[in-house]
């Protein structure tokens, strides 16, 4: 496969949170095809969900990586597991976490499948995932949507 440009939401708000997202981090840009990765700068923002949990910090990383989508996946939820995040049954939704790694986009690839959606069906309207996205490629146009990463920020409203 040629090489394609990926991003990547990062995210952690349990036990050492900077410590959670640079073992991430080190990890992903260890996998084999990985060719190259770039780190956003770290936020600090207030949980969705539930409100009974600390703040998390976010990133985002743009990859160089020559594994498909679904491989890619698979590498990212392996680095979750390694990382501490409780598998998917034993963990409640929109809960705290060691770590929170989502595919955000894979070049182009429109993906509706039971295990995988891209773009990732929700980036458009959070704030905490298009802000570090945009520092890595505000011109970048989400696939599907149809517009860029910047003009998708702008266009949210206000955070509360």
């Amino acid at each position: 496969m040629l090489p394609e440009t990926a991003y990547l939401a990062l995210g952690s708000n349990l036990g050492h949170r900077r410590g959670h997202l640079d073992a991430a981090v080190g990890a992903v840009a260890a996998l084999p095809g990985v060719l190259g990765l770039r780190l956003s700068r770290v936020r600090e923002t207030a949980p969705v969900g539930p409100q009974d949990q600390g703040a998390f910090l976010n990133a985002a990383a743009q990859i160089r990586t020559t594994l498909a989508p679904t491989a890619l996946l698979a590498a990212l939820l392996a680095i979750e597991a390694r990382l501490g995040r409780p598998a998917r049954a034993d963990r409640r939704h929109w809960g705290p976490r060691e770590i929170d790694l989502d595919l955000l986009m894979h070049g182009a690839e429109q993906i509706d499948t039971p295990g995988l959606t891209l773009p990732h069906p929700r980036l458009h309207e959070r704030r905490f995932v298009l802000e570090p996205l945009n520092d890595l490629a505000p011109d970048h146009v989400v696939p599907a949507v149809g517009q860029t990463v910047a003009h998708l920020l702008a266009t949210l409203p206000a955070s509360p």
